[in-house]
């Protein structure tokens, strides 16, 4: 489930950021979403500082979840210029709560993305926004897992001598 300490969600997420040249240096992101698998982890990638971990997120992150009440969560979506929605809670996120032209990602289904991507300046599916990077990032998980176990094939082995 984790790559370098962070989950394979959040890797796939940031992928997507990397890929469209979403902006993250000094941006407000809201993560919709506080699981230990998804939501947090994608919030501390987010809030990586540049200077000393890698990647390099270096935005401001605000965090809510399903107890949230949906008018609170609107005064900071409606600022923000990244949304990533993982709440798991349909038409969490609607167009009325998105700045013109905010990047939206939608991990599981929260936004209502017929409106939301009227109004968004990008925005992806769910399902399919993210479960490619997934596909991408097991593959890298395998092929580390593949070369350490190439790197450990390849030590000298100890032979075992019996002594009289």
């Amino acid at each position: 489930h984790y790559l370098d300490g962070y989950s394979f969600y959040s890797w796939g997420m940031w992928e997507i950021i990397k890929r469209t040249g979403i902006p993250t240096l000094g941006k407000n992101v809201v993560v919709a979403g506080r699981s230990k698998n998804v939501g947090m982890p994608i919030a501390m990638l987010l809030h990586t500082d540049g200077a000393r971990e890698r990647p390099r997120g270096d935005a401001s992150v605000t965090i809510s979840h399903q107890y949230t009440p949906k008018e609170q969560l609107k005064k900071h979506t409606i600022l923000t210029d990244v949304v990533i929605s993982a709440a798991g809670i349909p038409n969490l996120i609607t167009a009325d709560m998105i700045k013109e032209g905010a990047a939206v990602t939608d991990l599981v289904g929260d936004v209502d993305f017929e409106e939301v991507r009227q109004k968004g300046g990008y925005i992806t599916p769910a399902p399919g926004g993210v479960v490619a990077m997934l596909m991408k990032n097991t593959i890298t998980a395998a092929k580390k897992v593949l070369r350490l176990e190439e790197q450990e094939a390849l030590k000298p082995k100890e032979l075992g001598v019996a002594s009289n």
